[in-house]
């Protein structure tokens, strides 16, 4: 389990289960409950990579950043923990 700590959204945390190259399980801590559930069940059993290059650079309104935009990040680091 990887824990990544947020800047930038609502959500203060996110929880990222990774398996080789496959995301397992990612969970947000704080953020819209119903956005962030989603993001995390779309990602569910993606491929790390296909994730980042799709999610990669997403902004939130006015914000340099997004929750999508931060799980890529957290996968990058992640990835690199392993």
């Amino acid at each position: 389990m990887y824990i990544y700590k947020t800047s930038g959204v609502c959500a203060k945390e996110i929880h990222v289960e990774v398996e080789g190259n496959t995301i397992k399980s990612v969970k947000f801590v704080g953020g819209c409950h119903g956005n962030t559930q989603g993001v995390a069940a779309l990602a569910k059993g993606m491929d790390i990579d296909e994730y980042i290059s799709r999610c990669k650079g997403i902004k939130c309104g006015f914000k340099p950043t997004s929750c999508p935009d931060q799980l890529a990040t957290a996968l990058e680091e992640a990835r690199t923990a392993q």
